[in-house]
């Protein structure tokens, strides 16, 4: 190319309204091009996913006689393309989801720092993106360049011309995995802005919980059949991949105090509901599942269920309060404390949660209903152990790529013989007692941590893979339990092969507590006989349930959903 025809471009650019229109629209398709290239839709859908977002964007440049005022104006578009982007480099090619405007308003802030200073080059990427037009957009506006009426007039007309080859093409679009193709699914930015009304739709349902729900009653009743001290704990996980604990078969000892605990049983086939944890902790925590998950708004949790029945309930969280679900089912608690100090940086590591609950069984007398909700193993993984942990080495993440996933992986594996520890002391403190005690632990969620050449990481995309789902579930006896209830020990042990999820938390917790609800069913209860195997399903963006095998797995996920024997 002539270097004087170089030298013009930044020239048309500062001076020629059209030449920034047409830069601007280019850095603005990058994630409808991207879309369109990895969609799985056919090529109607695939060219609608171009032409939708052109047609749009050109209309919406030419409201203005100053392009550069539009752009300006249109500045919530690039921080949703700058969102979009820092999200397939993350999840591939999901587009920025309900679930995860969500999380922007209850995470913490720690949180998001951690991730973001995961993602310098995708945030390098953006700058160079869609920073320049930006600037050149405030010089055009200042200067004063405007479209004539001649050049909006053609502008308007080829806008047009895309919007009715779009109405042609949409008539036999549809995407290949069988789901209807419209456009607040399929087509960018349609589809984000939708997702962003929803999130904004539930956000103000959660608001309002506490009047929606506070008539609600479990009508529990508790009808007790042993004069033995009852404690029944539930401890809720963070970031669990079964995978990688050596009770389902890792090569590596990540669990050496749990693997010699009697009467440990050890759910081998259990999958998560959700990959996002505003959802998937409140599943856990109350009698609502993914067939049913609407009606969390008009009900109270597991917690509220424990003190109709005459339990004492305790709650000790390392997690940080958001105005969530999650947060709402755990103060029902009548002792609640969360460890997570408010502008801190860092959690505090679970243990403090075991030394809080042994001080709690000290100083409570009667039957106890605790719940943990630990940090478990959430990124960044070596800053969820101490240093005395650090067995599997090198484990200091420098950055978070491909070419660092023996890094990655080895504080992973680290974060996992913590929660070894974690979970052996609270047996170990239980035994103590002599009271007839149980331990429920299951994770919210797995994790994706370069695991194929997907290149995933981290969790809560919209489509889920076979390490967000596959989850460790475990149950723990105390000796005393065991005498006072065999055939509920016995049918845990029964149940132990059959394909489970988290929608058996809730049931099974109230069997072993003896307590009567109109909520409770025997057939989801992993400590009765009559435990029945359904269909599993999971919980989409937009909370609807659908059988997990339909999510749009990859053929990466079933290979490994081979591999592991999963039932459907």
């Amino acid at each position: 190319m002539d270097n004087n025809i170089l030298l013009k471009i930044p020239k048309k650019l500062v001076n020629n309204p059209t030449w920034l229109l047409g830069y601007y629209i280019l850095v603005s398709l990058a994630p409808s091009i991207y879309f369109a290239i990895n969609q799985p839709s056919n090529l109607n859908g695939k060219a609608i996913v171009i032409l939708f977002p052109l047609a749009l964007y050109l209309l919406l440049l030419i409201l203005s006689r100053h392009v550069g005022k539009s752009i300006i104006f249109l500045l919530p578009l690039a921080v949703l393309n700058a969102l979009q982007i820092i999200l397939f480099d993350l999840f591939g090619d999901d587009v920025v989801a309900s679930d995860m405007f969500l999380n922007m308003v209850t995470t913490s802030s720690s949180e998001v720092s951690e991730l973001l200073g995961s993602e310098l080059i995708p945030i390098l990427i953006i700058c160079l993106l869609y920073i320049p037009p930006l600037i050149l957009a405030i010089i055009q506006w200042r200067k004063g360049k405007q479209l004539n009426n001649k050049s909006r007039k053609r502008i308007f007309t080829l806008s047009m011309i895309f919007f009715i080859s779009v109405l042609f093409l949409y008539a036999h679009a549809n995407n290949n995995n069988g789901i209807k193709y419209t456009f607040e699914k399929d087509v960018y930015p349609v589809n984000a802005f939708y997702n962003f009304g929803y999130s904004i739709y539930k956000y103000d349902k959660i608001k309002h919980y506490y009047q929606t729900s506070q008539d609600f009653s479990f009508h529990a009743s508790r009808h007790k059949t042993s004069s033995k001290r009852q404690i029944i704990v539930l401890v809720v996980g963070e970031t669990g991949r079964a995978i990688n604990w050596n009770l389902y078969g890792y090569h590596r000892k990540t669990n050496p105090l749990l693997e010699n605990e009697n009467d440990l049983v050890v759910f081998h086939d259990a999958i998560t509901q959700s990959n996002v944890t505003h959802k998937s902790v409140p599943l856990i925590l109350s009698s609502n599942d993914a067939y049913n998950f609407k009606d969390i708004y008009y009900r109270k949790g597991v917690i509220e269920a424990f003190k109709e029945a005459g339990f004492k309930t305790i709650c000790f969280s390392n997690q940080s309060e958001n105005g969530s679900f999650i947060e709402f089912l755990t103060k029902e608690a009548d002792i609640y404390k969360d460890i997570r100090k408010e502008g801190s940086e860092k959690n505090p590591h679970d243990i403090v949660l075991y030394q809080l609950m042994k001080n709690a069984i000290e100083t409570n007398s009667g039957d106890l209903f605790i719940v943990l909700h630990s940090y478990g193993s959430h990124f960044k993984y070596n800053e969820r152990y101490p240093k005395s942990f650090s067995h599997f080495l090198p484990d200091k993440i420098k950055s978070v790529t491909r070419y660092e996933r023996n890094q990655l992986v080895n504080a992973y594996d680290n974060s996992i013989l913590y929660v070894d520890y974690f979970l052996a002391q609270i047996m170990d403190e239980l035994k103590k007692t002599n009271a007839a005690a149980m331990v429920l632990y299951t994770s919210d969620h797995g994790e994706d941590i370069f695991d194929d050449d997907r290149n995933r990481f981290l969790h809560s995309s919209p489509t889920p893979t076979f390490y967000q789902l596959k989850i460790p579930f475990i149950l723990w006896f105390s000796n005393e339990f065991e005498q006072e209830y065999p055939q509920k020990v016995s049918a845990a042990y029964q149940n132990q092969f059959k394909p489970i999820n988290t929608s058996s938390v809730f049931h099974t917790l109230i069997d072993a507590g003896e307590i009567t609800t109109p909520y409770w069913d025997k057939k989801l209860s992993l400590v009765n006989a009559g435990y029945t195997v359904y269909p599993r399903m999971f919980l989409t963006d937009h909370d609807v349930a659908v059988p997990y095998q339909k999510m749009n797995l990859k053929e990466e996920d079933f290979k490994m959903i081979q591999l592991y024997k999963m039932a459907p």
